[in-house]
């Protein structure tokens, strides 16, 4: 794709950055809620085109998870749009208003990113929830996504658009860049009239993203995701936290990939565990201390403890207190979401204040580090940096503070 054609894109959505500040955005939110419900089956129809190209393809069953849609993803896409649309405006409000001596009042007041590009793989329910909430703090939307959801991107930009007019906002707020060749990845990391780039997929389009951009980037690393087990843990449900972290989802960045276990618990609890995950079709990989207590699992290369699996696989590894498993994590974490499941206030606050993660929990799953499990509606990703989100970004992540003054006149001595 020409650099200059991809240029004209970005113009005309910048062009339209104040319409769409100002306009009906929870409108829009609202009517594309209801054109889901209304045409889902024209989705779902792109939607199977794409699986079938893909699978014949050979993509990898976690890919295969991540670009399918059904019905459950229908209740949760238009729930999350109606709640961003009901949460308060991020826009205008002017914070920290403070009087200067000289009269002169002073304060910082939300404003719009701007136009956010977006590169993404896999998951066409990006394109409703990223959209839903950069268009809830007034930016504009550069979409970049896989060419394995190639058709379910565009009928989803379709519907946007559909929104966006019945809103009376332009349809420039949401723009799909027109091919899947990955040129149009590097040149939209040249592209100086994005004010932001948010790549979201693989490890290696990360990289490449953070590598080539020459404007600022916010991205999140791979999800390698701990749960320690204490000493006072409740074991029961240590295993459903366990089993609802690695198996409700494999293949999704949240999903558990490594369980520490307090030595003291070690015996009667990793029995249970492999039962449990046997049956799931989880394969267990093992430290030298927990493997004669499992029966089937095979040993953890050193080189694995990093490694984020996104498919039916966990780690295990005994460790001999809380300081070994606050060690473990801070050197191969992630900084994505890390738990410990513990009936001893004093481990869990020491846990929830030293270990750095964007969600630190206690006695829940890593499954809950999402912008609609937390209260945001949705989601645009899972910042791992600490510059300028951490965490989930919802729609205040996707807003700024301008400087702003209120004079009678005052002038500097």
């Amino acid at each position: 794709m020409a650099e200059d054609v991809l240029r004209r894109l970005a113009e005309g959505a910048r062009a339209r950055l104040p319409q769409i500040a100002k306009g009906e955005r929870d409108r829009a939110l609202l009517a594309m809620a209801d054109l889901l419900e209304a045409r889902w089956e024209e989705v779902l129809a792109a939607n199977r085109e794409d699986l079938g190209a893909a699978e014949a393809a050979g993509l990898s069953r976690a890919k295969l998870d991540r670009l399918a849609l059904g019905e459950k993803d229908l209740k949760a896409l238009t729930e999350g749009l109606r709640q961003i649309a009901a949460l308060p405006d991020p826009l205008g409000r002017i914070e920290a208003l403070s009087r200067r001596p000289n009269g002169l009042r002073v304060g910082r007041m939300r404003v719009p990113l701007g136009l956010i590009g977006f590169i993404y793989e896999a998951r066409p329910g990006a394109t409703v929830e990223a959209v839903a909430v950069a268009l809830k703090a007034g930016n504009a939307m550069l979409l970049r996504g896989g060419k394995e959801a190639f058709r379910s991107n565009q009928a989803l930009v379709g519907l946007w658009h559909q929104a966006l007019r019945s809103a009376g906002l332009p349809e420039e707020a949401v723009t799909l860049v027109p091919t899947t060749d990955r040129e149009a990845i590097l040149a939209m990391c040249r592209l100086e009239l994005l004010d932001l780039l948010i790549p979201r997929g693989g490890e290696e389009l990360i990289r490449l993203v953070q590598r080539e951009a020459r404007v600022p980037v916010l991205a999140h690393a791979k999800g390698v995701n701990h749960l320690y087990v204490d000493r006072r843990a409740d074991l029961n449900m240590a295993l459903r936290l366990a089993l609802n972290g690695k198996t409700q989802r494999p293949a999704v960045c949240n999903a558990l990939e490594a369980l520490l276990v307090h030595e003291e618990v070690a015996e009667a609890f990793l029995p249970q565990l492999e039962a449990a995950m046997r049956a799931k079709g989880v394969e267990l990989r093992a430290c030298p201390r927990a493997l004669p207590l499992l029966k089937e699992a095979v040993p953890a290369q050193e080189e694995e403890w990093d490694r984020e699996y996104l498919d039916l696989i966990l780690r295990v590894k005994v460790v001999s207190g809380l300081e070994e498993a606050l060690d473990h994590i801070a050197r191969f974490g992630s900084r994505h979401t890390e738990a410990i499941c513990t009936e001893d206030p004093k481990a869990a606050w020491r846990f929830l204040e030293e270990v750095d993660a964007s969600l630190v929990l206690w006695n829940a799953s890593t499954r809950f580090n999402d912008g609609f499990q937390l209260g945001l509606g949705a989601e645009i990703g899972i910042s791992t940096s600490k510059l300028h989100a951490y965490g989930p970004m919802g729609p205040l992540e996707l807003t700024t503070l301008k400087w702003v003054a209120l004079g009678e006149g005052q002038e500097r001595a």
